[in-house]
């Protein structure tokens, strides 16, 4: 589960480590901001992944093939409209960027052109989300390992080769992803062929019951995910206003972040397949063992990964990028992401347990709560510390919401299944 949830984020990463090593920090700031309008987009349709993983577990606890296909062909279908009408809406999306973020004219036209080519990407990408919530809710999470490796092979070489060898800069990396994302995806739909004998005469049986009970499903997670994804976008879009050096620093150090996810996300990702399992199979004393055992995991790749900044941070800088400048100001920043792990794995656990249970309204209010009363007083009251109130803001944010996220556990009695 660790490796089989990377597969988005590590794709930033091999962009951003081969772009912090040209000569120009002006590439750099490109490739973060038009991967923040980018992820952004993605992220808020993650909750095609999270709705069918929690669904899909559940029926793979109550061993309902018929169940599992019809989540799988619904999702899918939601994915490809969804991408189709992102690509048509890429006019506004740049124009909504360039209301947000300040820029320069060519590290504008750079940004623009990186989009332009990834948003071609992004049915795959979406009916990727789909097919890794059947893998991981059907607990094949070899299969989804096999997929993010596929990916990222096909997006280093092809970075190595567009960006190095043809020297197509931020427009190599565009492509690289992109390419990565179709191959990957038509690898998954393979896999779900394969496991769910899924022909295309199923993709003729649409329910429109199904379709309005995933649309409310999905309708709060999409909100909660929203959120999120406002308060993530300020690190990029108001660090904007502080400098390139800043949008750059703060690309680095986004990564750590990423970093952090294969662990935290991983144990996540496990938590949502066997808790909707034993919510499949009616069994609260199996989910609580669950629950137990997942808290104790969090807790174990927190701590490790605060030890493993605090002693190696500066490296793991140097090792995305070889500007000065862009070094210099990441590592002053460096103790914020040191004390992250701690702060945020509550949260990432939780929203594991929550996708598991399906418990979709709950993970909207605990996320506006969070973003309400923790990042945005946070973010307005430390004005005045700039880049280092950015930083605080979203440690406090991602606090408050593992605080929220248990408040609302224990007060919907969601781990007995009476809720």
């Amino acid at each position: 589960m660790i490796i089989s949830n990377i597969a988005a984020p590590l794709l930033g990463l091999v962009d951003t480590a081969i772009i912090g090593h040209l000569p120009d920090a002006i590439y750099l700031s490109a490739v973060a901001i038009g991967a923040m309008a980018i992820n952004f987009v993605y992220l808020l349709a993650v909750f095609l992944r999270m709705s069918t993983t929690g669904l899909v577990a559940q029926s793979f606890g109550a061993d309902d093939i018929h169940s599992q296909r019809t989540f799988a062909v619904h999702g899918l279908l939601f994915a490809v409209v969804l991408g189709v009408v992102i690509i048509a809406l890429q006019p506004l999306i740049l124009w909504s960027l360039w209301q947000l973020v300040s820029a320069s004219d060519a590290l504008q036209l750079l940004a623009t052109d990186y989009i332009r080519i990834r948003l071609w990407g992004t049915p795959a990408a979406l009916s990727m989300l789909v097919i890794l919530g059947v893998l991981l809710g059907r607990q094949q999470a070899r299969s989804a390992m096999v997929l993010v490796i596929l990916s990222n092979l096909i997006n280093v070489i092809l970075d190595v080769v567009l960006i190095i060898g043809l020297g197509m800069n931020v427009a190599g990396a565009a492509w690289a992803s992109v390419s990565a994302e179709w191959v990957t995806a038509l690898t998954g739909l393979f896999f779900l062929h394969r496991g769910l004998t899924l022909q295309l005469r199923h993709f003729k049986q649409i329910s429109l019951k199904v379709c309005k009970d995933l649309l409310t499903l999905n309708q709060n997670i999409f909100i909660r995910s929203l959120v999120l994804q406002l308060c993530m976008a300020v690190m990029t879009a108001y660090a904007s206003y502080y400098g390139a050096t800043t949008v750059a620093a703060n690309a680095v150090l986004m990564q750590f972040l990423m970093l952090i996810s294969l662990g935290l996300d991983g144990v996540a990702y496990a938590a949502e397949a066997l808790v909707g399992q034993a919510k499949g199979q009616r069994n609260a004393a199996r989910l609580k063992h669950w629950f137990r055992l997942s808290l104790f995991w969090s807790m174990l790749f927190a701590v490790s990964y605060s030890l493993l900044f605090l002693f190696t941070g500066s490296a793991i800088i140097r090792l995305i990028t070889n500007i000065p400048e862009v070094i210099r100001v990441a590592e002053s920043y460096l103790p914020w992401l040191i004390v992250m792990p701690l702060l945020a794995h509550w949260s990432y656990l939780f929203d594991g347990i929550y996708i598991g249970l399906s418990q979709s309204k709950a993970m909207r209010d605990s996320m506006l709560l969070a973003a309400l009363f923790g990042f945005v007083p946070a973010w307005l009251l430390t004005l005045s510390w700039q880049n280092h109130g950015l930083w605080f803001a979203l440690s406090l944010f991602m606090l408050s919401r593992g605080v929220w996220q248990w408040l609302l556990l224990q007060r919907r009695q969601m781990l007995t299944l009476t809720s």
